[in-house]
C-alpha cells in the first residue's frame, strides 16, 4: 500500500531485558520433523505508517501502543523508507528506539522496508539500479536488528516490489543472502512481485530457507475496499455507499452502475460491472485464502497477510465490517497471520496517534471477535 501520514514516544529498553519478554503469539510453530521447518507466523498485527516511511513522521504515544497491546494486537508491521535509512545516524537511532518501544510494549516487529518516492520510482524505471539502492538500505538496516530478538523482529525485504518477477526473484535471493550474513537467525518476510497480491503467490517459488514467511496482500474487491479514494486518477474516486457481501442483481448495485452511466461514467461503470462477475461474499473471499494456503502447504512455506483493509471514507460502517470480519476469519481459517492496514488514516481505527480516544470498537470487534 503507498503510504499516508502517520509521533515520537519513545523508550529504551536493555537487550538482556528484551530477551527476557516473551514472545508474542504465533499461528505456525517449527516442526523438527520437517525438513525446512516452518517459520512461526506473526499475527493479529497493524500497521503503523508515518512514522519512518517519511523523513518528518510522527510516532504514536506510548499509550497509544498500550491500549492497543490491550486491545489484542500482538504485532506491528512498522514501514521503513529506504532513503529515510540512508539519511544517517540519527534516523537510524531513531529507528532503532522505535523499534525497541514496541517491543518493550510487547509486541512483534515486522521491520519492512516501504519505498516512498524516489525509491520506488527508481525501483519502477530501472530495477536494477533501484535495486541497488535496496541492497544499500538493507546493507545499513540489518545492523540496527541483527542484535534483537530473532523471534519477535522479522525483516521484510521490500513492500510491493515494483517490477518484473524475473527482475524481483534475483534481488529478492540477493536480499536474503545481505539479511542472513548478518542476522542469521532472524525469519525473512518477503511478497511477491509486483503488487504483492495474493494471488501472485501461485507463480512465486519460495526462498530455499527455513526462515522466511511469504507475505501477501488483500483488498478485493477495491471497488468496495478503495471506493472514494483520494488520490490518483482512478474511477475508484467516483464510486460511492458500495455494500458488502453484494451481488451484481442488488438494487443498490443496479442503482449505482445505472447513476455511473447517467453521468456519461462508462469507465467506472465497466470497473464495477467487471468486479462484480464474481460475488462480493465470504465464501468467494475463503477460496482465494485456500489457495494461498495451498501454495504453503505444497512449499512448505508459511503466508502471512500483512496489509488488508477497507477506506473509511463513504462505505457505511456495517459493510466495513462485514469485510473485516470475512477476511480476518478467512485468513485464520487456514493458518494465515494478519496485519491490518492501517492505524490512524484512511483505513484507520483511531482518530488520532496522539491520543487513546476514538478507537473503534466495533471494527475492533470484526478482528477480534467471532460474533456476525
Amino acid at each position: 500500500m503507498t503510504l499516508v501520514r502517520g509521533g515520537i514516544g519513545r523508550g529504551v529498553l536493555t537487550r538482556r531485558g528484551l530477551l527476557s519478554l516473551a514472545g508474542a503469539g504465533a499461528l505456525a510453530v517449527a516442526d523438527p520433523h520437517l525438513p525446512h521447518a516452518k517459520a512461526a507466523v506473526p499475527s493479529r498485527g497493524i500497521n503503523i505508517a508515518g512514522w519512518f516511511d517519511r523523513k518528518d513522521g510522527i510516532a504514536p504515544t506510548v499509550a497509544v501502543l498500550e491500549k492497543l497491546r490491550h486491545c489484542g494486537f500482538e504485532t506491528v508491521r512498522l514501514p521503513i523508507d529506504g532513503d529515510v535509512v540512508l539519511a544517517g545516524a540519527p534516523t537510524l537511532r531513531a529507528i532503532r528506539e522505535g523499534i525497541e518501544t514496541l517491543l518493550a510494549t510487547g509486541f512483534a516487529v515486522l521491520a519492512d522496508l516501504h519505498p516512498a518516492d524516489p525509491l520506488y520510482t527508481a525501483l519502477r524505471t530501472d530495477p536494477l539500479a533501484g535495486g541497488e539502492q535496496v541492497v544499500q538500505a538493507w546493507m545499513v538496516l540489518r545492523a540496527v536488528i541483527a542484535d534483537l530478538p530473532a523471534n519477535r523482529v522479522y525483516p521484510e525485504l521490500l513492500n510491493e516490489p515494483p517490477m518484473a518477477p524475473a527482475d524481483w526473484l534475483p534481488l529478492r535471493n540477493r536480499l536474503a543472502a545481505i539479511l542472513h550474513a548478518a542476522c542469521p537467525e532472524h525469519t525473512i518476510v518477503w511478497g511477491p512481485a509486483p503488487d504483492q497480491g495474493i494471488w501472485q503467490l501461485t507463480d512465486t517459488p519460495p526462498l530455499d530457507d527455513a526462515r522466511q514467511i511469504a507475505a501477501v496482500h488483500f483488498y478485493a474487491p477495491t471497488a468496495f475496499t478503495h471506493q472514494g479514494q483520494t488520490w490518483g486518477t482512478s474511477p475508484l474516486a467516483r464510486m460511492h455507499r458500495l455494500p458488502f457481501p453484494a451481488t451484481r442483481d442488488m438494487l443498490a448495485i443496479r442503482e449505482s452502475i445505472a447513476a455511473l452511466r447517467a453521468k456519461g461514467d462508462a469507465e467506472a461503470a465497466q470497473l464495477l460491472e467487471t468486479q462484480l462477475a464474481t460475488d462480493w461474499t465470504e465464501a468467494a473471499i475463503r477460496a482465494q485464502f485456500r489457495q494461498a494456503a495451498s501454495w504453503s502447504a505444497a512449499t512448505g512455506c508459511p503466508v502471512m497477510l500483512n496489509e488488508f483493509g477497507v477506506l473509511d471514507f463513504c462505505v457505511d460502517a456495517a459493510s466495513r465490517q462485514a469485510w473485516t470480519r470475512a477476511v480476518r476469519r478467512a485468513a485464520e481459517a487456514h493458518g494465515i497471520g494478519w496485519a491490518w492496514w492501517e492505524l490512524d488514516q484512511g483505513f484507520g481505527l483511531i482518530a488520532d496517534r496522539m491520543r487513546i480516544e476514538g478507537f473503534d470498537e466495533a471494527m475492533l470487534a470484526a478482528l477480534f471477535e467471532d460474533g456476525t
